[in-house]
Formats: C-alpha cells, structure tokens, sequence
C-alpha cells in the first residue's frame, strides 16, 4: 500500500558540513524522506554566514565547550510556534535534546503536533570522561524526561532499547543504521595511499577512525598499538579524524600517522588502505565507524556494545571484548588487558584476519541503507497518524 505523504519537521542541531556520524546520518535520513515525497522542513543552527534556502529554519548557535566545530542551537520556541502555525508538520522529529530540541519539543506539544525522537549519545556517560561527577545523575534524569515527552523515540540496537527501559524509558522503536555498500568496499584498497603511509603490501597498517576525544577512549587505541608493535615492527597506525586531544597525542607518536578528517571516497580509501581496525570506545549507543569497517572488510577489536553487539560475533566476524563490569579500576584495567590481547594476537594471524574480514563484510551488506531508511519512515508514518487519530477523537465536535 503507498504511504501517505507527511510535512515533517526535522529538527536537528548538528548537520553537514560537521563531519560526524549525526550529522551525516541527518543529512542522508532529510535526503531520502525527501525522495519519498514527504515535504520536510529541517531546522537547525546556522553554519558561518550561509543563507536560509526554502525548506530549512536557521537558527543561531553557540560553541558546544571542548568541541568548537559542534553547536548547540539556541531555543527558538516563538519562531517555531510562528512557523509551524503557518505551515503546520504532521509529525517532529527531534536529533538532538540539546536547547534547540527543547524548545521544538515545547512548541510541538503546544500545538498538539506528534513528536517522535533520536536517542543518539549516552551525554551522560560523557559526565564521566570529563570529571563531572554528580552531574551524570541529572544529565540522565533530564534525558529521560525528555524522550518520555515525545510520542516515540528511535533507538539504533536492542541492547540499548533494553537498557533505556530497565531506567524507565517508554515508546521506544529499535531502527538501526545502514552503510553504503558501494562507497566503502574492499575494493578501495589504494597501494597509492598505503605507499604515503610508508608502508609496502606485506606490512601491517592499523586504523582507528573517530574523534580523538576521551570518550572514545584513544589511550588504549596507542596501548593496544605498542603491544602490536612489539610483535610487528613494521606496523603502522593511522588515526583518521580530528578533536581536542590531537594536539597530546601528536607530540610522541613515532609510527604513527594524523590523517585528520576524510570524507566521501578519501575516507573509504583509508578503510579499505588498512588491516585491522581498533575501536575500544565504551560510550557508544551505535558507532557508524562498525559499520563503515565491516563493509570495508576490515578485521574489528571492539568491545561488545553498540554496533558491534548487534551485528558481529567473537572469533566469527571479528574480535568482540566484554566491556568492564563495573566502574572499578581493577575491571577497567582487566577489559584493557583482554583488548590489547586480542589486538596484539590478531595482528599476527593473517589468515584469521582475512576470516574475520570476509564475515565482516558479508555482516554489512544486509544493512543496506533503503531498508532502514524504510523502517523509519514507517515508523513515522505510524506515529503521525496514531497520536493524530487520538487527538481527533479526543476533540470535540
């Protein structure tokens, strides 16, 4: 059956040109919503000096602290409820809960619209990595109001959905995230690149990918790096991306390479340039990088959450390490020890690493992304007309 056509309004307060996995997962949800023929309305923070363009809202933004190339946008409460009283949306939906996802929030539920939501950080875990303290309990409290204000609220894996309600969050609807088959593929792989990184065929290039931040936990990237190191001299490891801590982890890091941001087939090409692919962040709700390295047919140390819970199995499709039990150091320290173990070990089986790497990729390529974006959509088709046959029959006549 041909579903209805909807005027959305996509709120959201990181967007392209940010290069991170928000940003670039809105841009390409707004596309292909888009495509399908829904009128969508995106509202997000300016960028620089570019104009407004039909179809988008640009509001003001302010740094967010440590990441000056990420904004929150300002609430805009009164220019939404002229907006959308103007152009009424059939549904919200709502990125980010930072002050510009409030205040849509505040002017949804005003005009009775549906809202559905993203939960997309653990903000709260973040309180952690920069000593924050108490401040996790509130973050984690105002997070689940927020989400348990809006009518349906996305989540990307089921470990995360059970997660979320054992704390009390409701309405929650599990979507997870595509990669593009095509863009990042093995057959990227550029003797070209590996020569600009000093490396021959037979040698070991070793990738990690995201923001260089201490969420993402790049201490253990370079542990892991060194005990590699120890039985391959001749590898190399490449850091693809950028963020406050590049500046401390630059000063001493012989064997290494800063590649900084890539995008598009520059970035595929360093996927598929490497051997094996490090990620030992423990704050991740999903973690496209997973994704865009499975498709890459690259063997993954990872640890068992996000991304990496939910589409790869230990010793099948990759190396998976139970995450700390506890916030102890003594746990802390044993997870470490078993991901640098596995690293290390990995970084000498080539055989099990081209294993690892074909199951790898035969993993990525059902999450085509056409089929997830379709889930979504359907879902939001649901929540439209669900919450506004309610409200109708609420009505009076």
């Amino acid at each position: 059956m041909e579903r209805p056509r909807l005027s959305i309004a996509v709120v959201t307060e990181t967007y392209t040109p940010e290069l991170n996995g928000v940003a670039l997962t809105v841009e390409r949800t707004v596309n292909y919503l888009r495509g399908r023929g829904h009128r969508v309305d995106l509202v997000r923070p300016r960028q620089g000096g570019e104009a407004e363009e039909e179809g988008t809202l640009l509001v003001r933004g302010f740094p967010l602290p440590r990441y000056p190339g990420l904004q929150f946008g300002m609430p805009a409460v009164l220019r939404l409820l002229r907006r959308w009283r103007k152009q009424r949306p059939d549904v919200v939906h709502i990125v980010t809960e930072g002050p510009l996802g409030w205040a849509a929030l505040l002017a949804a539920r005003q005009l009775g619209v549906p809202v559905s939501s993203d939960y997309r950080t653990h903000f709260q875990k973040y309180s952690g990595y920069y000593r924050l303290g108490r401040l996790a309990d509130v973050i984690g409290a105002a997070l689940r109001t927020f989400h348990n204000r809006c009518d349906l609220t996305f989540v990307p894996t089921r470990m995360l959905a059970a997660e979320l309600a054992a704390q009390g969050y409701r309405n929650l609807a599990v979507v997870g995230r595509g990669v593009d088959g095509e863009l990042f593929s093995p057959s990227r792989r550029s003797a070209g690149l590996r020569a600009q990184w000093g490396l021959g065929e037979g040698q070991l290039a070793v990738l990690h990918v995201g923001r260089l931040a201490p969420e993402k936990n790049p201490a253990l990237v370079r542990e892991a790096f060194h005990a590699i190191r120890r039985e391959r001299p001749d590898a190399c490891l490449i850091w693809v991306g950028d963020g406050p801590l590049r500046p401390e982890l630059e000063r001493d890091a012989p064997g290494e390479i800063f590649a900084g941001v890539q995008r598009g087939e520059a970035l595929a090409q360093h996927y598929a340039s490497a051997d094996l692919f490090l990620f030992p962040s423990l704050s991740e709700t999903f973690g496209n990088v997973v994704v865009e390295a499975m498709a890459s047919a690259l063997p993954i140390v990872a640890f068992d959450i996000g991304a990496t819970h939910e589409h790869l199995a230990d010793r099948l499709s990759a190396r998976v390490l139970p995450p700390p039990e506890g916030d102890t150091r003594a746990a802390a320290a044993l997870a470490e020890s078993a991901f640098i173990g596995a690293a290390r070990v990995l970084a000498v089986q080539d055989r099990e690493r081209r294993l690892l790497a074909d199951a790898a990729r035969s993993a990525a390529m059902q999450l085509a992304w056409p089929v997830i974006l379709g889930e979504f959509e359907a879902h939001l088709v649901a929540c439209a007309a669900r919450v506004c046959t309610l409200g109708h029959a609420a009505s009076p006549a």
